[in-house]
């Protein structure tokens, strides 16, 4: 289930945990992503968090909206670039996005399966998408107050292992949010200090959001259990008797013995 765009907007416009959040994403997301020239950039769910500072950078800038989260325009006092949607069907050209962001967008999400079909059609071939969820051990997840307690969490395996399955080969993946979810103003001055920390334990994955980079798989391959179910393919009528079953069977009922 999403939340209402005007919830996601105060909390990463207007509470301190919100706007610590966007720094602690922002930075991960310019470690995997420091050039974004000439590229075309797409966000979906609620990513205008991680989109307003690559605008000038970037050749092209969407924002996807879903319908059940609702639309805001954005950016203020700048011409419009947030379109609202379906959660299944973007209005994007496909092959047509160098860059996907997804933030808030794949893990409330009842549909994630097409979500990701979305995401694979819309990318070019050489395409880089970055996935931002909840992580399923972190306080994060558990605590209420903040968009990451408030739909599905992930572990790194379950995340990675659905992003394959849909073409989606992840190559990179590091974590974010070490900081606790606290509005007290000794927590939020440690913020930075403690984002720092987790970032030098690379085996301490216990950041509130796992964020993984994913290319697009060109060919795609097959899906998990699909060559098994094609070379065992099922029959239409099995489990009908055959004609000449059937006929004696219909003998019998004529002419009994």
């Amino acid at each position: 289930m999403y939340l209402d765009v005007r919830e996601l907007r105060e909390f990463y416009h207007e509470t301190e945990v919100g706007q610590a959040v966007q720094q602690a994403l922002s930075t991960q997301v310019d470690r995997l992503w420091p050039d974004l020239s000439r590229q075309t950039l797409v966000g979906y769910g609620f990513a205008t968090p991680l989109l307003r500072h690559r605008m000038a950078e970037a050749a092209r800038t969407t924002a996807l909206m879903p319908g059940l989260q609702g639309v805001m325009h954005w950016p203020s006092q700048r011409p419009n670039a947030a379109v609202l949607c379906e959660e299944t069907h973007w209005p994007v050209e496909t092959g047509s996005v160098d860059r996907l962001i997804l933030l808030h967008g794949l893990d409330p999400s009842d549909h994630p399966f097409a979500v990701l079909e979305e995401c694979y059609r819309v990318m070019a071939g050489e395409a880089r998408a970055i996935f931002i969820v909840p992580n399923r051990a972190s306080l994060w997840a558990r605590r209420d107050g903040t968009p990451f307690s408030f739909s599905r969490p992930y572990t790194m395996g379950q995340l990675e292992k659905q992003l394959a399955n849909h073409g989606l080969q992840p190559v990179a993946h590091c974590t974010a949010l070490y900081q606790p979810p606290w509005r007290n103003r000794f927590w939020r001055r440690a913020g930075p200090m403690l984002e720092k920390i987790g970032q030098a334990i690379p085996a301490w994955n216990g950041g509130g959001a796992l964020i993984v980079e994913a290319k697009k798989q060109v060919p795609r391959p097959r899906r998990p259990g699909l060559g098994q179910i094609i070379s065992r393919p099922l029959g239409v009528l099995e489990g009908v008797p055959q004609p000449e079953v059937a006929r004696s069977l219909l003998n019998k009922t004529i002419n009994p013995k």
